[in-house]
């Protein structure tokens, strides 16, 4: 999901819900409404639309709105749901199929919720790590597609594995810095401190 994708009609209806001071609530539809935009594609010019989705990004509300949007995402939720802005992870131990049950019910109430909040996750970034030595590696669906298992995945810029270390990323970071030793190398003649500083 992105911030891009928020319903202004959905978002103005939640803020009401949450008990949001009018004044302020009526400054944001302002804020939201009467945005234009329109495409260039291969030289032609499209007419201009109206935007009806989206939060502006760049903006210091943006985030703060986007937040307050996905507020009842996984409320009903048995796992643990862990939201960072647009980044959303569902967890659990699964050692029983009935614990995969449970796992399996809370990303279909996810599925449910964006369906019925206009939003869409996006499949490709959706990902099963399964961790532990004993586990069960049972598999999983979000809606229609089967989640892919990985051994290893980014996490907010740091690298982890199904056995939880850091190993990756510290490889990652060696290869890294040898990179730019090897530019250093290649394109600096003089070894000189004073050079190199």
């Amino acid at each position: 999901m992105a911030f891009g994708t928020v319903p202004h009609v959905e978002l103005l209806v939640k803020l009401e819900k949450m008990g949001i001071n009018m004044k302020i609530e009526r400054w944001i539809r302002k804020w939201l409404t009467g945005r234009l935009q329109r495409v260039l594609l291969k030289g032609e010019l499209s007419g201009w639309r109206e935007i009806i989705s989206g939060v502006p990004q760049g903006s210091v509300l943006g985030p703060t709105l986007f937040n307050l949007f996905i507020t009842d995402l996984g409320t009903k939720s048995g796992s643990v749901l862990i939201k960072f802005a647009d980044d959303t992870k569902l967890g659990g131990i699964a050692n029983l199929e009935r614990d995969r049950d449970i796992i399996q019910e809370d990303l279909d109430d996810l599925v449910n919720w964006s369906n019925s909040n206009r939003m869409k996750f996006n499949h490709e970034k959706c990902k099963v790590m399964h961790l532990g030595i004993n586990n069960k590696n049972f598999s999983y669906k979000l809606g229609m597609h089967q989640l892919e298992v990985m051994e290893e995945e980014k996490d907010l810029g740091v690298l982890v594995d199904h056995r939880m270390t850091m190993s990756c990323q510290c490889d990652m970071a060696g290869k890294k810095a040898n990179a730019v030793l090897g530019c250093i190398r290649r394109d600096i003649c003089s070894r000189d401190k004073e050079v190199l500083v």
